[in-house]
């Protein structure tokens, strides 16, 4: 069957989250006809109840981030039983941006030129000075509030005020001073004043189980309405089974499943857009393979769901004696550190790590349940762990640059699949001894920051399995075809009207939380589309 209204669109998309929304916003400002299948449906946010006192009983059971624990009926399985790490993603409107805590970053200068500067992996193909018009951009279309000025960034703006220092903050940042180290005033995609379709925040703290109150920025509130309105079609619940081409190996459009009804459709589009994350997109890929692309589409280089990049976590709490809001937000960052995220000349690893310091929630939160606390506090000394930790702890959470490895990858499992018999992907992924010396050596320096703001005691977690939250680099992009599947533009080399506009483009991974990133790259490549409309090559069959 055709899909919607029998219409060809000059866009399909597939996937609602930031990616997605941030390119159907700019089509549609183009005034090109655009159409986004999204697999989830809407959020429900009356299921969400931060402002009660149940939320911490119950904020995992629609929210949880792993999907193989969700199992919504929107989500798919994933064989993740030969990685060291666990999917975390929301399969919906929004996409991730449901979930994600906000901390909002560019990659560093030297994340491009990662090859030249220190021998591994490989150079983008543009540069951050080709991205930073882009990242002011999309700074603004996700209410991005904080501190401008920070000194490990080329000077840029940022458009809200940020939220106030605590004590916590004040304490940490005195023990920074004191050592000599960088800190920084945290910067999130959240709104600190009213602005835009976003309330301001009122400190709830959580932001990783949807917003309840509308002041984070996912893509469901901040973009969505927008493209909607300048006559984006966005159709939920229907699952993209495969990326259709012609003879020549141009993009047609794609099947899906209406999981409604069950049926089988065909949309046709003159373009397609892959924003599935990751995880999803080389799936999709992989599972498209036809008589043009015999080896899945666009992976005549053999690269599609080659080098798989996490961003492996550790924490490092601090107990102090001191009483602090430690269960105000923002959740995700209250000050961030850059001190060690470049190569240092005195360590025996290469690359960097971000640190962002949190508090450590509720009560529940303080004794273990959050995932990447110990679990310590159950049992008979629950009151005595929650009297010493709630209110009294904070910690540094570490996110380890991961370089790329082409063992760790994204296949197709050749037994399970979904509800709709698409082949379910499977994660293979180990962390590199690169990746342990660096975890050891910043997990040392996170407890020797701690100790000098006055902690009395140290707890540490130097790795988390449930800690999946970015699927990077399974579609890499590049200059050369043998060697990667996109181009500079996001542009496929083997399909030149399919472009993926997700994380999985991106050569390296920094240290810092992709999302600000994953949009300004789907900003640029959708400008790139629209610029180069008159030219774009496309299918006979859709023309």
């Amino acid at each position: 069957m055709r899909g919607k209204d029998d219409k060809t669109y000059d866009v399909v998309i597939v996937g609602a989250g930031p990616s997605g929304a941030v390119a159907a916003k700019r089509f549609a400002e183009a005034g090109m006809s655009v159409i986004c299948l999204e697999q989830g449906e809407f959020p429900d946010y009356t299921l969400i109840k931060s402002d009660g006192l149940d939320f911490e009983f119950t904020k995992d059971r629609f929210y949880k981030w792993n999907p193989n624990k969700r199992q919504a009926s929107s989500d798919y399985p994933v064989n993740d039983e030969e990685s060291e790490v666990s999917p975390l993603m929301w399969n919906g409107v929004g996409g991730s941006s449901m979930l994600y805590a906000a901390a909002w970053h560019r990659f560093k200068p030297s994340d491009f030129r990662v090859r030249t500067l220190d021998g591994v992996a490989d150079d983008w193909p543009i540069s951050y000075e080709d991205l930073a018009p882009y990242y002011d951009r999309v700074s603004e279309d996700f209410s991005v509030s904080g501190v401008a000025g920070d000194p490990t960034y080329p000077y840029h703006d940022i458009p809200l005020p940020p939220f106030n220092l605590g004590d916590m903050e004040k304490k940490m940042i005195a023990a920074h001073d004191r050592l000599g180290w960088h800190w920084w005033p945290g910067v999130n995609a959240i709104a600190s004043v009213k602005h835009g379709n976003l309330e301001p925040c009122i400190r709830r703290a959580a932001c990783l189980w949807g917003c309840f109150e509308g002041a984070k920025a996912s893509v469901d509130r901040t973009h969505w309405p927008i493209a909607r309105g300048l006559g984006v079609d966005l159709v939920p619940k229907a699952r993209v089974l495969r990326v259709e081409t012609d003879r020549e190996g141009l993009a047609t459009g794609v099947t899906y499943v209406d999981r409604d009804s069950g049926e089988t459709h065909f949309q046709p589009g003159r373009i397609v857009v892959i924003c599935a994350n990751g995880l999803g997109t080389p799936r999709l890929l992989l599972n498209s393979k036809s008589a043009s692309h015999p080896n899945g589409l666009a992976n005549s280089s053999g690269m599609v769901g080659k080098r798989l990049m996490m961003h492996p976590i550790a924490t490092v709490i601090g107990l102090y004696d001191d009483f602090f809001e430690t269960w105000q937000g923002p959740f995700g960052q209250r000050l961030y550190s850059l001190e060690f995220a470049e190569t240092r000349k005195d360590t025996d690893f290469v690359r960097g790590a971000k640190w962002q310091l949190m508090g450590t929630g509720g009560p529940l939160n303080t004794i273990g349940a959050f995932p990447w606390g110990d679990e310590g506090g159950w049992g008979e000394d629950f009151h005595k762990i929650v009297k010493q930790r709630f209110g009294r702890s904070m910690d540094w959470t570490i996110i380890i640059e991961d370089l790329p490895d082409e063992d760790n990858m994204v296949v197709l499992d050749d037994k399970l699949t979904d509800e709709d018999g698409m082949p379910a992907p499977k994660m293979i992924y180990k962390n590199n001894e690169n990746t342990r010396r660096m975890t050891k050596y910043n997990v040392e320096k996170a407890a020797q920051s701690l100790r000098e703001s006055g902690a009395y005691d140290i707890l540490e977690a130097p790795f988390v399995r449930e800690t999946g939250w970015h699927m990077l680099g399974t579609a890499v992009m590049g200059h050369d075809a043998r060697k990667s599947v996109v181009d500079s533009e996001c542009r496929a080399h083997d399909c030149k009207n399919l472009f993926i506009f997700d994380g999985s483009v991106m050569p390296t991974g920094s240290c810092v939380n992709p999302t600000g990133t994953v949009a300004a790259l789907a900003l640029r490549g959708a400008e790139k589309i629209v610029e180069g409309a008159r030219e774009q090559a496309v299918s006979l069959q859709t023309a």
